[in-house]
């Protein structure tokens, strides 16, 4: 079977191929390819040469949200964190230059184990081993916040001071690129954050996209990880940021953007606040500022849900299941007011 039959939408296979030889020495013959996830981030590919596997992630086709797409931050965090016990995959290539494949592109070993995106895969375990899941992804996150980053060569990589204020502005910003219609919830929403930043909690790697169906588990045992994906909306930030996202996660009004039946939203989860204070005895840190941090993350999903429908619309995404993910955005931004409205305490 020739490379060109064989090369899935969004990849070419042959000139893959062709950089592969010359840049992954463990390359041994022709390869195969098949699309794992279709753009709700970037697009990710199976690649095999019948002998070795890879993932092979770039970003999505048509307009852009540019800093949720990010393939090179993401190889650059993921090589930084090899030898820190922290579960990431072995890279093995990065190629920058967009005349390759039309856009740039990393390469890392597949990783083998459980991703539980579904309602469906989340229940199919005991409710002991999804205790124990959300245990490990939980005391994962706080890990991740303790690593040590400049030691690990990651000073420069993010700004941490103004981390929050540029936050809210960027992801204004960005809604201004996307958006496919007026929404006065996101206007009133941007506001209320802008005037109530609060001062960083302190410094630390900022996953940017921390949820259950980022983790690869072990098979046989749901509470081991064996690897985190999808980092390239990592930084250096405020830690919070990410513990407010993953809470985000937790609410319904997500589902849509994962075709209706999000892992992170099952009711056999711990509930936000359980999430929270296990955080808080293993981090250490405190949470008095909450509420900010989980308006903050509604805020973000709701831009980027905007973005990936304004990519379906235009008939410019991978794969199936993104009809529903535009009507996702009223009810995030609606529940980010709510959020700021309360305090949700550790």
């Amino acid at each position: 079977m020739t490379a060109e039959a064989t090369s899935p939408q969004g990849l070419d296979l042959a000139a893959l191929q062709q950089y592969f030889e010359a840049h992954v020495p463990e390359t041994a013959g022709p390869l195969r390819a098949e699309l794992l996830h279709g753009g709700r981030s970037n697009l990710t590919y199976l690649v095999t040469d019948g002998r070795s596997r890879w993932v092979v992630r770039r970003p999505p086709l048509g307009v852009l949200t540019p800093s949720a797409h990010d393939v090179g931050r993401e190889y650059r965090i993921v090589a930084a964190l090899q030898g820190t016990g922290m579960p990431v995959a072995r890279t093995a290539a990065l190629c920058e230059d967009p005349s390759v494949l039309g856009a740039p592109f990393c390469v890392v070993s597949h990783v083998a184990g459980t991703v539980l995106r579904t309602h469906d895969d989340l229940h199919a375990l005991s409710q002991t081993d999804i205790d124990h899941c959300a245990d490990a992804l939980v005391d994962v996150l706080a890990r991740l916040h303790a690593v040590p980053y400049e030691e690990v060569g990651l000073t420069g990589f993010g700004r941490p001071e103004g981390y929050l204020n540029r936050q809210v502005h960027r992801w204004r910003d960005q809604w201004e690129r996307v958006a496919t219609r007026d929404l006065p919830d996101i206007d009133t929403l941007h506001q209320r954050l802008a005037a109530r930043v609060p001062a960083e909690s302190g410094a630390a790697i900022v996953h940017g996209d921390y949820r259950i169906d980022n983790a690869i588990l072990a098979p046989d045992n749901p509470g081991t990880l064996r690897a985190l994906v999808d980092w390239e909306m990592a930084t250096i930030g405020d830690p919070l940021a990410d513990l407010g996202l993953t809470l985000v996660y937790r609410d319904p009004a997500f589902d849509p953007v994962l075709g209706g039946s999000a892992a992170s939203t099952s009711n056999r989860l711990p509930s936000p606040r359980d999430l929270a204070e296990r955080y808080a005895r293993f981090s250490g840190r405190d949470l008095g500022r909450l509420a900010f941090y989980l308006g903050l993350g509604y805020f973000k999903i709701a831009v980027i849900a905007e973005g990936i429908h304004a990519r379906h619309q235009a008939g410019m995404t991978v794969g199936r299941g993104f009809e529903t993910v535009g009507d996702a955005v009223p009810p995030l931004a609606a529940a980010g007011l709510r959020a700021l409205a309360q305090e949700l305490t550790a």
